[in-house]
């Protein structure tokens, strides 16, 4: 008896696995939340085998306070090279834009969807953090990764990437414009700066951006 229940359990799973795994490739894709949580996990994992960790530190879902609420930044990398300060973007399909645009266009099947310019997001994020950390505008690098399916049909400026280009973009930069420890200062300010990863931290960044 238990042996017919057995074969049974596995001729269901033999029968289940492929639609199940379907469905769930597609409850993915459909989901941005879902999509947004695995580009990030790449970000930082790419971070972390691409890059040497001794010569750069990198700190993830950032929040700081400033005098008018508060910046959240998804990952900043530190380094001799600069402050990296990375936003990644999980919008898939032929996306178009210009660096000036107040907002992007992304087509997929037919249909096109405007959506805020990134790289004005990181922009100003970049400014208020260099003004948070006295940073000049050579020692801050912004940056846009896009981690779907993208395909950009307009030319994009090198400081926006998808997926393995953004490592690229990093090791590009090879001039040292922060002096002895001061990249490691960069780090303890930010570390002891930032806002709890919580709720509220989220909801008052929200009212601040609208």
């Amino acid at each position: 008896m238990q042996e017919q229940t057995l074969n049974a359990l596995i001729t269901l799973i033999d029968i289940l696995w492929l639609p199940t795994l379907l469905l769930a490739l597609a409850f993915i894709s459909a989901n941005s939340w879902i999509r947004e949580f695995i580009g990030k996990t790449f970000v930082n994992l790419m971070a972390r085998k691409g890059l040497d960790e001794e010569s750069y530190y990198l700190i993830k879902n950032v929040s700081l306070p400033t005098e008018e609420g508060s910046v959240q930044i998804n990952h900043v990398i530190v380094s001799a090279y600069g402050v990296f300060v990375v936003e990644t973007v999980s919008v898939k399909g032929w996306v178009y834009g210009s660096p000036h645009n107040q907002s992007w266009i992304q087509e997929i099947n037919r249909r096109k969807y405007k959506f805020p310019n990134p790289l004005l997001q990181i922009n100003e994020t970049s400014r208020n953090l260099a003004n948070l950390l006295g940073l000049y505008t050579h020692q801050i690098h912004p940056m846009v990764v896009f981690v779907s399916d993208t395909m950009f049909k307009s030319e994009m400026p090198e400081n926006v990437t998808q997926g393995m280009g953004y490592l690229r973009y990093i090791k590009s930069k090879s001039n040292e414009v922060l002096a002895g420890p001061q990249a490691l200062d960069i780090v303890e300010a930010i570390e002891s700066g930032r806002l709890a990863n919580s709720y509220a931290t989220d909801w008052q960044h929200v009212r601040h951006v609208q």
